[in-house]
């Protein structure tokens, strides 16, 4: 087993799959230009069932769509899965204005000539990395029809001007997208088929605690679990639509975590991390009101971290 694989092992992965990943691993080695690209991800995915799924799918050459609410991970578990995989990563965050050029490359002048520079799916494509395109129902017609041919059967990408290139064997793309985002769609059915689609599910208690511990590794147990308690209290609420999403911002309580171990208090740094992202002050008195009755005033770091 490859140590960096080691937290697939404890969570139960199938045994068959890890095999066939270090087999994938030995069989595509990364190009010594392009390490610099393979990189570790801030935090391990937690979620057996899901990364079955996924290593699975990615194990015979398919690419992934990853779906679902606000904070489920989505980005997480596409970081993870380049890395379980040791592929280069290249990110693609779409908007209104992502076209084919910056998907494929633009021409640019080196030594006084037209040369192609390379965009990040031509690049994925040459080098077999892992194309994450985040937010993918906000790309545009444009930058769709480069991904249709890229994505499907034919794997490969013609270049206006320039050539067709195929893709590396071990180039795979993970879409992730959310509903009801400013600036979304519903993605075609034709860009859907090119894909096998998992719904991420809204974060647990006990998946809350394995990210915060693996975080924290020095977090006392009852703080780590009234921290994991605020999150979910929070989720409850959007899910009733008794506030919106803003407050439910993972990486913000955990930056928030972050801030107390520099000695700030935990009811100030909950505020910027969690609080403060709700700008209607209705809707942040609600919030305010769910953090007091899971974090105390008067906590202290000392009542957080043991050192």
């Amino acid at each position: 087993m490859i140590e960096e694989l080691s937290f697939l092992e404890e969570q139960g992965v199938n045994h068959a799959l890890l095999k066939d990943v270090e087999e994938f691993r030995r069989e595509y080695p990364v190009e010594e230009a392009m390490a610099y690209r393979v990189v570790r991800p801030a935090m391990p995915f937690y979620g057996r069932e899901i990364l079955e799924m996924a290593i699975a799918a990615l194990l015979q050459g398919e690419n992934l769509l990853l779906t679902g609410s606000k904070a489920t991970g989505k980005n997480v578990l596409a970081e993870n899965l380049a890395w379980i995989f040791g592929r280069p990563s290249y990110n693609v965050s779409f908007h209104v204005n992502t076209g084919s050029g910056e998907l494929i490359g633009t021409d640019t002048f080196v030594d006084n000539q037209v040369q192609l520079r390379k965009g990040s799916i031509y690049q994925c494509a040459q080098y077999g990395g892992f194309g994450i395109l985040d937010e993918i129902n906000m790309a545009k017609n444009d930058a769709v029809s480069v991904l249709h041919a890229t994505l499907d059967y034919r794997r490969s990408i013609d270049v206006p001007g320039y050539d067709k290139i195929d893709l590396h064997p071990a180039a795979r793309f993970i879409g992730t997208m959310n509903y009801g985002y400013a600036g979304t769609k519903e993605l075609n059915e034709a860009l859907v088929s090119r894909f096998l689609v998992i719904a991420m599910p809204d974060q647990d208690r006990e998946t809350l605690l394995h990210i915060l511990r693996e975080v924290f590794p020095k977090g006392r147990q009852e703080a780590l679990e009234q921290f994991a308690g605020l999150f979910l209290d929070l989720q409850l609420k959007a899910e009733n639509g008794e506030i919106s999403t803003k407050a439910l911002d993972l990486r913000g309580l955990l930056a928030a975590i972050r801030t107390m171990q520099t000695g700030l208090s935990p009811a100030l740094a909950v505020r910027m991390g969690v609080i403060n992202k709700c700008f209607d002050a209705f809707e942040r008195e609600i919030v305010e009101d769910v953090v007091m009755t899971r974090i105390p005033g008067d906590w202290t770091r000392e009542q957080i971290f043991a050192d």
